[in-house]
């Protein structure tokens, strides 16, 4: 038979469904895959549950559910200053990663460059590449991850038709800077190009940073798509509901994109949503209050078990070097391989942070834990893996006579 597709073809299985079924296979604590072990507000889910029965079952509109759209709009001007017309300038999506699929197909053609900046989530690069467009990759730089101004800067062309831009940051927990933001906009503006902005973990920062949309720069309104998720803003993952907020010179290809792609998305959920999106700046603060004590504790448990912690800003993620635990445990392998040893011996599963980098040489030597879990699940995770450093601690003694 003839080939298929060359690239989906050659593309793997992502590495959550893979560390999430070997988590499910060995029994072990799932802190690979960002979605929590607890539900999200009972007055959104209950919404949602009474919208099924009040017979408005059939297609929405496919640009999003009024109800839905206006709160997004309300949503922009509440936090961020941004006035959008919610009849215009919304589109509802199942999900933000349809909504970052919908975004580049808007404005890439085959040939045009998209600046992409590593590490980054596993669905970016494929789907450039499957419109025919061309990633040109900027890499940021462990522990602080600070953006690399020349690099970047040497990225951008005359055949860029677009960034990519990931803030707060999976799996790194980085926040960009005004100052970062202010250097992107410029690059931008030079080069007439557009930006899809992924800004899912935007109400989960920590330590007193500020999410900034890149949307609110000056002279960055018309070249913006700002991408919103519900499953991350309301701890409903499985709902799928995503939202771009975007000029509407722009919202016309990606509301097309979005006809072409799954048309529209469940109306009662939508309507659960537009009631969470209206809750009061106490829930959102709380959020984040919530969020920062889970990382808190989690990364207290890692560093006294010995790996080393780097910084997280926001997002649901910590990312460790386990550098320092190699010698003791007597293991010399890469991160795929300790995090498929942590998950089969201690029954605990992170993410191989390798897994977020396309281009050579990545760092092979980080393992990116979430902390969206109720604590006794944390406590469990790190007891787990405590008792098996011990275990493993008094093998390599023993191996080393």
């Amino acid at each position: 038979m003839k080939p298929q597709n060359d690239l989906l073809s050659a593309t793997g299985t992502t590495i959550f469904t893979v560390m999430s079924a070997l988590a499910t296979e060995h029994g072990a604590i799932n802190l690979g895959q960002g979605f929590p072990d607890y539900d999200g507000p009972e007055d959104v889910i209950d919404a949602a549950a009474a919208a099924l029965r009040d017979g408005r079952n059939q297609y929405p509109p496919m640009s999003g559910h009024p109800d839905l759209r206006q709160a997004v709009a309300a949503h922009n001007r509440r936090f961020y200053g941004l006035e959008v017309d919610a009849n215009a300038e919304v589109i509802v999506t199942s999900g933000a990663t349809e909504a970052i699929t919908a975004c580049l197909m808007a404005v890439l053609n085959p040939g045009d460059e998209c600046v992409l900046i590593e590490p980054l989530y596993d669905t970016y690069l494929p789907v450039v590449k499957l419109l025919g467009a061309i990633p040109k990759l900027v890499r940021l730089t462990p522990p602080k991850w600070e953006l690399p101004r020349a690099e970047l800067a040497a990225a951008f062309g005359p055949k860029t038709k677009a960034v990519l831009l990931n803030t707060p940051m999976n799996p790194t927990g980085k926040v960009f800077t005004h100052a970062e933001l202010a250097f992107i906009a410029d690059l931008i503006e030079r080069h007439d190009c557009y930006a899809i902005c992924d800004e899912v973990y935007e109400h989960l920062t920590f330590d007193g940073w500020k999410h900034v949309p890149l949307m609110t720069l000056p002279r960055m309104r018309e070249r913006c798509m700002r991408i919103g998720s519900a499953g991350k803003t309301f701890s409903l993952t499985g709902w799928k509901i995503g939202y771009v907020t975007c000029d509407r010179s722009l919202a016309g290809n990606v509301t097309k994109a979005h006809q072409n792609l799954t048309f529209t998305t469940p109306p009662n959920l939508q309507r659960g949503i537009a009631v969470g999106l209206a809750k009061d700046d106490s829930y959102f603060a709380g959020l984040s209050t919530s969020l920062q004590a889970k990382r808190d504790r989690l990364a207290a448990g890692l560093t006294r078990l010995g790996f080393g912690v780097l910084p997280t800003q926001g997002s649901y993620f910590i990312t460790t070097d386990f550098r320092p635990l190699m010698a003791p445990l007597g293991f010399n392998g890469d991160d795929v391989a300790f995090c498929r040893t942590l998950t089969v011996e201690a029954k605990v599963t992170a993410i191989p942070v390798t897994a977020f980098y396309a281009s050579a040489d990545a760092p092979s030597h980080y393992a990116r834990f979430a902390f969206c879990k109720g604590d006794a699940i944390l406590d469990e995770a790190l007891a787990r893996m405590e008792s098996w450093l011990a275990t493993r601690n008094g093998e390599a003694r023993v191996a080393a006579g």
